[in-house]
């Protein structure tokens, strides 16, 4: 017999911006493989055995390789195995990595999408990444760095495109030099947005000429998308106020959930 792996994305930030389908996949599983920055409320109550997986900028709990391995191993022990990590999976997610290893081994996969960090921190901003008559297009860049790597995918200056940047508090300074030689002038919009969709999320809205000296006196910290563009002006007409009240319970969600619905 050999078990089934589903890779599932938790949404960015509060547990109930998971899937209704990613929801009942948690309530099936056997054993939840999560990361860092999974809400921790969408584990309670779960019958499944919970191992964590999670790292972020230069502490990795368990390193990638062995993640894969893991996986497989209990994959093949007929275990019915989620991956669950923040935003969408197969968005700098290394969905593909672990989803390749899997069927090296003949094991059965499914993706479950999740919202993806890139689009819904800067909508819960007020921050649209596409507009009618200001952009007509936008790039999701990783602003992640490992060592051996020195430049970042951010395209030539566009007046009508968004560009956001994930995992880029540490890099800031290196990204910022690129957005220089691509041509992007000194007083475009950019904003970050740290803890996006959490009841603590904090927007700073400068420019590419002031952003390093801006974000050292906001004290910026991870984690934070960076979106650059003019839809960044939008924000202080189209920030709009959560409630900071009761959050919608996982377990409560799926259980008034119709059957079939995803």
């Amino acid at each position: 017999m050999m078990g089934k792996v589903t890779f599932l994305g938790a949404g960015p930030g509060p547990a109930d911006l998971i899937t209704v389908r990613g929801l009942r996949a948690l309530e099936k599983a056997d054993v939840v493989l999560y990361d860092h920055l999974v809400d921790k409320t969408l584990l309670h109550g779960l019958r499944a055995r919970l191992i964590d997986v999670g790292k972020h900028s230069g502490w990795h709990r368990v390193p990638q390789e062995q993640i894969n391995t893991m996986i497989v191993a209990l994959a093949r022990g007929d275990e019915n195995v989620v991956r669950l990590k923040g935003g969408d999976p197969a968005v700098f997610g290394r969905v593909g990595e672990e989803a390749l290893a899997c069927v090296e081994h003949g094991i059965e996969v499914e993706w479950i999408p999740g919202v993806t960090s890139a689009i819904a921190v800067p909508a819960f901003a007020g921050i649209p990444v596409t507009h009618r008559g200001v952009a007509d297009s936008f790039c999701v860049v990783t602003a992640h760095r490992r060592n051996d790597e020195f430049d970042f995918a951010i395209p030539p200056f566009q007046p009508r495109m968004t560009v956001v940047l994930l995992m880029g508090v540490g890099t800031l300074a290196a990204w910022i030099e690129v957005l220089h030689r691509q041509g992007y002038p000194e007083d475009w919009p950019l904003a970050f947005v740290e803890r996006g969709a959490c009841a603590d999320q904090r927007v700073l809205k400068t420019t590419v000429g002031e952003a390093i000296e801006a974000a050292a006196a906001f004290q910026l910290k991870s984690p934070a998308v960076a979106v650059v563009g003019q839809v960044v002006t939008l924000h202080e007409v189209l920030a709009w106020k959560r409630d900071s009240g009761a959050r919608v319970q996982p377990r409560a969600l799926f259980a008034t959930s119709t059957s079939g619905a995803a």
